[in-house]
């Protein structure tokens, strides 16, 4: 299962649509350790700037890639999360998650960096036999 729903947001869920906020919040408690990768990235992007904000450090256990993989695997966890931080993600391999400035406030900016970040080259470029089995 991706995300631990409450009882109630299940509720409202069978009611209509779920605002964000509430979403965000099953997202943040679900998976922290992808939501705090997320918000690391997204704080580096606002406090250094430049095209892209990346991170190359494997997650400590299977667990913390299981919430990445989750989190990035689902459009609609990955849009709640684009949503919430301001920016469009872009995924690479088991880890390699970068974080790109939105355009206008709206993520989905497709600048250079972000074309070439996602990128067949560069998915080939960032190969390697520790990665293989992640």
């Amino acid at each position: 299962m991706s995300l631990d729903v409450s009882p109630d947001l299940l509720a409202a869920a069978e009611r209509g649509e779920v605002a964000d906020e509430q979403f965000a919040e099953c997202v943040r408690t679900s998976l922290p350790y992808a939501w705090r990768m997320v918000s690391q990235l997204s704080t580096r992007l606002l406090v250094e700037g430049g095209p892209f904000a990346d991170n190359t450090t494997p997650p400590a256990d299977e667990q913390e890639r299981g919430q990445l993989l989750r989190a990035l695997a689902s459009d609609a966890i990955r849009g709640c999360l684009e949503r919430y931080f301001g920016v469009k993600l872009a995924f690479q391999n088991c880890h390699r998650v970068a974080a790109f400035p939105a355009a206008e406030g709206q993520p989905g900016m497709e600048s250079g960096a972000y074309r070439r970040f996602v990128s067949t080259r560069e998915q080939l470029l960032n190969q390697s036999p520790e990665l293989r089995d992640c």
